[in-house]
């Protein structure tokens, strides 16, 4: 590792708070080609056992730097092509530590277009800025006189000093202790403010909030400074942050006014226009853009903390399924899927439009679950959804059937995509849709990862944010979920399989490919053959890639075809085979870990490898449960203040959380009415995909918006199957991140959960 590579580990190892060992085997790792999910999962030992955040964030931190360098070298080329390098300014631009400190130590010696300073300078007036400057003359008037000049357009004493101080103006601007003491200031003390700009009241009510707002800049949440620079993007709102300037200005003072004299108050007139041509306008901008930074990072961890959980969400698992998409004027589109998402069938029926039609649609739903075994109804939770689950449930099927809403964001987007037209070319755009919402009750996923993740709707101000910055993260959440989870190679789409560690659309189409063309791999080894899925790309992917009917057991797990030697050495100091070592877990306990360690392979990789041997290919989601709504609350006419309801969240914001209750239009749970104590983070207390109770506050009919709340209510308990009451809303944090199903969550299993239904019923 170069000189300089070794400058980033010590910087980033100081920054981070991790040791230098690691982030230098994280940065040769990555320089290597290696994937952030592979190496958090299969390079332990290398790594101390780095997560995939902390890895990230070293990547992270070495694009930075790098970044810094690069400006730094193209400065030093830009100084020493004009000769103004000097061995001080040469240590000041290497210790430059970040970007704005670099371009500080630059800004007197940028090139410069032609300012009112050069025109002074032109008119001959720099040495009498220079007087002015040392603050030792008791008559600047008197000085300025010999450099009036009519000929360099110097008229009169007051324009010479005018001039003079154009010069000090610029001096000042460009002193790089005067920024980083101003830009400090900025920081702390700004006040984000914003106006509503004369006549818009009416176009911009939207944005009343923020008509007259103030508050410090350093405090505003993300939500609030994306709000009205969107506000201010429109040409509805005018939006500032500055701090005062009376105590800039009086900073700036400090620094370069000596005395009272006369010629300090020439210093001071010019500190003043500096500040308010120069200095204010730039760190405003800087500052403006810090925010902006700041508001995209924080709505971005936003989006992609509810993405994680979306992707992640519980899946029904191989069930043969009715799909619906609902609608009234142009009818249901049902499907039937089986057990690995094929389409089997699909038809319209019309519950609504008569009483006739309405039998017939019964008896088609009931002929096509008798006739195909379904195991499950899927039905969209769009327009007519509640009343088409109604109606589904008054059919009396079996038991057996599950019937579940389905949230759609997205389905009618992957609809009329090249994807859905590349499977289903045939069939109409409605029909995609009704696919796509049973297949994503199947496995959300594998369903998911075929939408533009910024189509599903779990974000705040998704179009306001930096989007190249907005795709990498969103991409990065949906590669580390889908390799986390694993991937069935010969069931997989070539969405999915694109995701995985190492592979690539590419590679995935050609092994689409190669499947369609030699059937069903048959082993891991297979995957060599594939056209350009190289040594490399199959280091990377085939610990991620599962075959679970190969001959070797293994090759349906998350151990790395690189440790097979290594358990098969297990299994025969067991005295079986591998296939049987995975079947016995008494042979499993009694395998002496220590007893495997060597150079390459620690204790990290030896458990990973014994938790795979209990449970081979064992998915990290959730166990699936059922949910239903409330009967009866089916639009918001139904709703009644104090009602308690269930509901999914269906958004996390930095302001609170969205509700699904069932009624077609979410409810906010305000970050007030999260729990009974202080939440600063809602993540702390819930989070996307939650199953929730929520009691109606407020139902504003004409807005469309619902209030709702979290907190205890006195008058419904909600008990666990043991009896025992189940009312800690705690946030997360404080409660170790308790289970989902505790304090606030519905389990449609539980007593206490059919209790509750039955009194939000009742009111």
């Amino acid at each position: 590792m170069d000189q300089i590579n070794a400058t980033y580990v010590q910087h980033i190892s100081s920054e981070l708070n991790i040791q230098a060992r690691q982030v230098a085997a994280v940065m040769v790792l990555l320089e290597e080609g290696a994937t952030i999910p592979f190496i958090a999962r299969y390079r332990k030992e290398r790594t101390g056992s780095l997560d995939e955040v902390a890895i990230a964030a070293i990547r992270d931190r070495v694009e930075k730097l790098t970044e810094l360098d690069a400006r730094r070298n193209s400065i030093v080329k830009s100084l020493n092509e004009r000769n103004l390098m000097t061995s001080d300014l040469k240590r000041a631009v290497e210790k430059a530590e970040t970007l704005s400190a670099l371009e500080d130590i630059y800004l007197p010696y940028r090139p410069k277009r032609r300012t009112r300073a050069t025109i002074a300078r032109e008119a001959g007036l720099e040495p009498l800025a220079e007087l002015l400057w040392e603050q030792r003359s008791e008559d600047p008037e008197k000085e300025a006189a010999g450099y009036v000049d009519t000929e360099k357009k110097v008229e009169s004493v007051e324009d010479a000093l005018a001039g003079a101080r154009d010069i000090l103006a610029e001096r000042i601007n460009d002193d790089s202790q005067a920024r980083a003491k101003l830009r400090e200031l900025f920081q702390q003390e700004a006040i984000l403010s914003s106006k509503l700009l004369k006549s818009k009241e009416a176009e911009a009510a939207k944005f009343k909030d923020y008509f007259e707002w103030n508050e410090p800049a350093a405090k505003a949440p993300s939500h609030r400074i994306l709000a009205i620079r969107r506000g201010e993007k429109e040409g509805f709102l005018m939006m500032r942050v500055i701090p005062s300037e009376e105590v800039a200005v009086k900073m700036l003072e400090r620094l370069f006014v000596q005395g009272d004299s006369p010629c300090a108050e020439q210093v001071k007139l010019a500190v003043k226009d500096s500040y308010k041509r120069l200095l204010s306008t730039a760190l405003e901008t800087e500052l403006r853009l810090d925010l902006k930074s700041r508001a995209d990072e924080e709505a971005i961890r936003v989006f992609t903390d509810n993405l994680r959980e979306l992707l992640l969400a519980s899946p029904l698992g191989q069930k043969t399924t009715l799909a619906i998409d609902p609608g009234f004027r142009t009818g249901c589109k049902i499907v039937c899927l089986d057990r690995q998402g094929k389409l089997l069938c699909h038809d319209v029926i019309y519950p609504d439009k008569s009483e006739f039609e309405r039998r017939e649609a019964g008896e088609l739903i009931i002929k096509l679950c008798q006739h195909f075994k379904v195991e499950a109804v899927a039905i969209g939770n769009g327009t007519a959804g509640r009343e088409t689950e109604a109606f589904i449930k008054k059919l009396k099927l079996p038991k057996q059937v599950a019937i579940m809403m389905v949230n759609e964001s997205g389905a009618s987007i992957y609809s009329a995509s090249e994807v859905a037209r590349d499977e289903f070319p045939d069939l109409d755009l409605t029909i995609r849709g009704a696919i796509s919402i049973g297949r994503r009750l199947m496995d959300p996923l594998a369903e998911l990862v075929k939408i533009d993740a910024k189509s599903i709707g779990v974000g705040q101000y998704q179009h306001d944010v930096d989007q190249n910055r907005l795709k990498r993260s969103l991409d990065e959440v949906v590669m580390s979920c889908v390799n986390s989870v694993g991937v069935e190679v010969n069931t997989a789409s070539k969405q999915l399989l694109s995701y995985v560690s190492g592979l690539g659309p590419q590679i995935a189409e050609n092994i689409i490919k190669f499947r369609d063309d030699n059937g069903p791999f048959t082993s891991r080894a297979q995957l060599k053959k594939v056209e350009r899925l190289g040594p490399k790309a199959f280091e990377q992917a085939a610990g991620f890639l599962r075959i679970r009917d190969s001959k070797n057991p293994l090759d349906a797990s998350a151990v790395h075809p690189e440790r097979y030697g290594l358990v098969d050495r297990m299994a025969r100091d067991s005295g079986c085979s591998v296939g049987d070592l995975i079947k016995d877990s008494m042979k499993q306990s009694r395998i002496k870990l220590e007893d495997y360690v060597t150079d390459d392979v620690g204790l990290p990789t030896l458990q990973d490898i014994q938790q795979e041997l209990k449970k081979p290919g064992r998915d990290p989601r959730a166990e699936f449960e059922l949910f239903s709504f409330a009967e009866g609350v089916e639009q918001m006419s139904d709703l009644k203040e104090g009602m308690r309801v269930p509901g999914i969240v269906t958004n996390v914001t930095a302001f609170g959380a969205f509700v699904d209750i069932g009624v077609h239009q979410d409810g906010l749970v305000h970050i007030s009415q999260l729990s009974d104590e202080f939440v600063n983070d809602p993540n702390d207390v819930v989070k996307v995909q939650d199953k929730v109770y929520v009691t109606v506050m407020e139902v504003d009919q004409e807005r469309k918006r619902i209030g709702l709340s979290m907190k205890s209510q006195p008058d419904v308990t909600a008990r666990s199957d043991s009896g025992k009451k189940s009312e800690d809303r705690r946030p997360r944090k404080q409660q170790g991140r308790r289970p989902r199903q505790e304090s606030n969550t519905v389990n449609s299993g539980n007593d206490w959960f059919t209790e509750a239904m039955s009194n939000a019923k009742k009111r």
